[in-house]
């Protein structure tokens, strides 16, 4: 496993040369000479090009060619880092992948602006492609779920936003396991799921391909998001470039970790809990150690990673019936990097 690790890492970082000058063309393009470093900021802070790379590798396994795939691919991976803009700015995130977020640099009313650059981008990069149409409707539809599922997330939250009518009127009380693979289908899946789907859609890929394609990348980015919910409570800091239990200090009850945990603790663990997440205020530091030490004393990480790997077993499956081939490969080697990965 770790010498594959390796190896996805050398193949994101060799496509990442390959799909960056793609993705500032699209960014910087029609944009003044002054605000090009904001319209490129938030792409230069790093990331792992999972989206792209995904796309890119869809269509190889097809047989497809590198230029009919690389504007769509440099859309996937600006409409991802355009919701992040967005998120930073709704968490009131200072920090992502250890620099500051692009509100809290340029200020808020550049971030939204230029998020609606980033927005504009996406669409620029579908013009390049044969497949315009097919692509502007799947871009248009994947936002529209990340939104939805944006919206969930924010109602999960148990407490804060008290100015806000309508995030106080709808919140959940309530938040089961449906409801949150529901929002994170909608919130991070959807995007992968389409990444898939774009790649064979340009390989000229066959219906089912193209569901194969789909529900692998349904699998995948559903364990991508276990998987990060479990960075947030257990990771370390410096390698996950977030602040750990940013979750709790939000107080999101949209990690699977406070679900499974709240599940399995007893009366009086549960309402300490509970009581951190429900409470007025700020959260802080000791708060986050109390709760993270409440959690360790369930089997909610072990749960977690389980729910994570039969995903990523599913994905696996669905790549049995695609061509076998070095892409299938390291599709194969990308699903196992998730599952494991640090940040």
């Amino acid at each position: 496993m770790k010498d594959d690790t390796k190896e996805i890492k050398e193949v994101l970082t060799e496509i990442t040369g390959k799909v960056d000058p793609a993705i500032y063309e699209l960014l910087t393009s029609s944009v003044e000479e002054k605000c090009q470093e904001i319209a490129k900021y938030q792409i230069s802070c790093g990331g792992k090009r999972l989206r792209p790379a995904l796309a890119i590798m869809s269509s190889d396994m097809l047989g497809g060619k590198l230029e009919d795939v690389l504007y769509p691919a440099a859309s996937l991976e600006i409409l991802h880092n355009a919701t992040l803009i967005i998120d930073d700015i709704i968490d009131n995130s200072d920090f992502r992948r250890n620099d500051p977020t692009v509100w809290k640099k340029y200020g808020t009313s550049m971030a939204e602006c230029f998020s609606m650059d980033y927005v504009v981008s996406i669409f620029q990069g579908a013009n390049k492609s044969s497949e315009r149409e097919a692509l502007t409707e799947i871009f248009a539809k994947t936002l529209k779920a990340i939104v939805d599922g944006e919206v969930a997330d924010i109602l999960f939250e148990r407490s804060g936003r008290e100015d806000e009518p309508f995030v106080v009127e709808h919140r959940y009380d309530i938040i089961s396991k449906k409801d949150y693979f529901d929002m994170v289908g909608k919130k991070t899946a959807t995007l992968i799921q389409a990444s898939c789907q774009v790649g064979g859609i340009c390989a000229g890929g066959s219906k089912e391909q193209l569901d194969a394609l789909m529900d692998y990348g349904w699998g995948i980015g559903i364990s991508f998001q276990l998987r990060d919910d479990i960075l947030d409570i257990f990771g370390d800091e410096k390698s996950f470039g977030k602040k750990i239990g940013k979750d709790i200090i939000k107080k999101k009850m949209g990690n699977i970790i406070v679900i499974l945990a709240l599940e399995e603790l007893k009366k009086e663990d549960k309402k300490a809990l509970l009581n951190i997440l429900t409470s007025e205020g700020d959260i802080k530091d000791e708060d986050i150690s109390e709760a993270i030490d409440i959690i360790k004393k369930t089997n909610a990480e072990d749960k977690a990673y389980d729910l994570s790997r039969k995903y990523v077993d599913d994905a696996l499956k669905s790549l049995q019936k695609l061509p076998q081939n070095e892409s299938n490969q390291a599709l194969k080697d990308l699903a196992e990097f998730i599952i494991e990965r640090k940040h």
